[in-house]
Parts: C-alpha cells; structure tokens; sequence
C-alpha cells in the first residue's frame, strides 16, 4: 500500500486565527489517535501572509484518507476549523519517494 499527502492551502482571516487554531487543538488527538489510517498531520502559517495557512497529512493510502473524508463524523468534527476559512482547496498525492538522514538509518 502507497502512503500519501494531503494539501490544504486555506485562507484564514486574521481575526478568526485563534478561533481556528482552537477548533484545530480541541480535535487534534481525535484525529492522531481514533482515525484509521491517519499517520501525521501539520498546520502551518505563513510568515510572509499571516491568512495563508497549510494543513498537510500524512495517511497510509489515499483511499484511507478518502473514507475519513466522505464520514459524516468527518463533516461535523471539521466543522468548526471550516467555519474560521475564507477559502480551502486540497490537493492528494501519493508518496513515491522518501528521503531522511543517512546516519538515522545507520545508528545502532
């Protein structure tokens, strides 16, 4: 089975910040610890234009992700972080190649 990578790139106006990352902190855990297939995820701000914001996750196949997606337990969690968004696009990848240290692999 091939891993893969979801993208969001979203717009968070920069009055509803807060409110967003507090939607994302109460569901964080739910998701990292009761959603199959789910491995990782990351949410990121940009500097250079604080209402761009990231979302990357990371699942253990596409389909994985899809499920959780189509869940109506999905809609109703997300829901609060969504109301926070100007505007939200995702885009999937599978993940074909992965690069980490050579001496994390080597050490004992």
């Amino acid at each position: 089975m091939t891993k893969a990578r979801v993208v969001f790139l979203i717009r968070v106006p920069e009055e509803r910040a807060d409110d967003f990352l507090t939607a994302y902190e109460k569901i964080r855990y739910e998701v990292a610890e009761g959603v199959p297939g789910h491995l990782v995820d990351q949410v990121c701000q940009s500097p250079a234009d604080p209402e761009q914001w990231l979302i990357t996750s990371e699942w253990d196949s596409i389909e994985s992700f899809e499920a959780w997606e189509r869940s109506p337990d999905h809609r109703t969690l997300v829901r609060p972080m969504r109301e926070c968004m100007s505007e939200a696009r995702s885009i999937r990848f599978n993940v074909r190649c992965q690069t980490t240290r050579r001496d994390a692999e080597d050490s004992p």
